[in-house]
C-alpha cells in the first residue's frame, strides 16, 4: 500500500513518538521499542485511517476484526523475550502488524489467519514493507503450524478459554508462549513458558482481544473454516 500524500514524510516523527509513549507506559526491552519504530504501522491500517496509524488505539480493518494497540503489541513482545534466532509463530495474522513487529525480533515467522481475505491483505502489506519472508498461511490457528514446530515463542492474538493444548505441544524447550485467556469479553495476557519441570505461568495484565475460533478456542457461527 503506498502511503497517502505527506504519510511517509511524518512517519518517521510520529513512530518516535509513539515509542517515546511506549516507553513512558512500562516497555523496557530495547530490541522491542526499536522494533516497534522500525515498522511502519501506518501501511498495516486501512488508508482512511493512515494518519492515525500511530495513535495507541485498536482500529478496525474488516471482517470484524481489529489491529491491536500498539501498546499491546509491545507488551506480548516484551514477554517473549526474543533476542532474534527464534522460530516464532503468530496466531491471528489480521493486518500483518505484529508478525512484522515479531519479523524485527526474530529469525523466522510463521503466521496463521482464518479469514482468507485478511491473509491475502496482511500479505500484500507485508511484502512491500520489507517482511516477504513472513509466512502467512490461512488455517485454525488454535491448531498451530505442527509441520513447523517446534516454536521458541507463539503469540496469541486472540482471546481462548483456556490456552490451546496443540499450541502448548508445539512448543521449543524453554520456549514461551503469550495468550489472552479469559472469557469472550474479559481476559487477562498469560505467559507460559517450557521448562524441564513443566509449564511456568505468569500473569500479565487485563485485556480484551476477539474471539480465537477454531477447534481448541471458541466455537462461532462466523467462523469461516467451519
Amino acid at each position: 500500500m503506498t502511503a497517502p500524500t505527506g504519510i511517509g514524510m511524518t512517519s518517521d516523527r510520529t513512530r518516535g513518538r509513539m515509542v517515546d509513549v511506549l516507553r513512558k507506559s512500562g516497555i523496557r526491552d530495547e530490541r522491542v521499542l526499536a522494533a516497534m519504530e522500525r515498522v511502519p504501522r501506518e501501511r498495516f491500517v486501512p488508508e482512511a485511517l493512515a494518519r492515525q496509524a500511530y495513535e495507541d488505539g485498536a482500529f478496525p480493518i474488516g471482517e470484524g476484526q481489529t489491529i491491536s494497540q500498539p501498546y499491546i503489541v509491545a507488551a506480548m513482545c516484551e514477554l517473549l523475550a526474543l533476542r532474534g534466532d527464534e522460530r516464532a509463530l503468530d496466531v491471528g495474522t489480521g493486518s500483518g502488524y505484529a508478525a512484522a513487529v515479531l519479523a524485527e525480533l526474530a529469525a523466522e515467522v510463521v503466521s496463521i489467519e482464518r479469514v482468507p481475505a485478511l491473509a491475502a491483505r496482511a500479505r500484500a502489506a507485508l511484502v512491500p514493507a520489507g517482511y516477504e519472508r513472513v509466512e502467512v498461511r490461512v488455517g485454525d490457528g488454535s491448531l498451530g503450524a505442527p509441520d513447523r514446530a517446534p516454536f521458541d515463542a507463539i503469540a496469541v492474538a486472540a482471546a481462548a478459554p483456556e490456552v490451546p493444548p496443540a499450541l502448548l505441544e508445539q512448543l521449543a524447550p524453554h520456549g514461551r508462549i503469550v495468550v489472552p485467556r479469559g472469557s469472550r469479553w474479559s481476559q487477562r495476557l498469560v505467559l507460559l513458558t517450557s521448562t524441564p519441570d513443566g509449564l511456568e505461568e505468569r500473569g500479565s495484565l487485563a485485556c480484551r482481544f476477539v474471539p480465537l475460533l477454531g477447534a481448541e478456542g471458541f466455537a462461532g457461527d462466523d467462523d469461516p473454516l467451519s
